[in-house]
């Protein structure tokens, strides 16, 4: 039920979206310009993995510290870090 209810929103969403074709490609520009942070965001993860693991520090790559650097971008890194130095 909840799977039929969010699948009717999100269509909902696109038709108004597509209704306005400069709307759709702004909607559009905005997910493409996260989707590639959140995948540099992740290349950053492993690649500050191997080298924290070099010096013994673990970095944890998860869905959470990818949403985070992806985000807040350098600041997101160096909380990222903190917690991994602290925890």
């Amino acid at each position: 039920m909840k799977f039929a209810l969010g699948t009717a929103a999100v269509l909902f969403v696109l038709l108004i979206c597509i209704r306005n074709k400069r709307i759709f490609y702004t909607v559009a520009e905005k997910l493409s310009v996260f989707w590639f942070r959140l995948a540099a965001s992740f290349l950053i993860l492993f690649l500050l993995n191997l080298g924290a693991g070099l010096a013994g520090f673990f970095v944890p790559i998860n869905i959470a510290s990818g949403l985070l650097i992806a985000v807040l971008g350098i600041p997101g890194i160096a909380s990222v870090c903190a917690l991994s130095v602290l925890l």
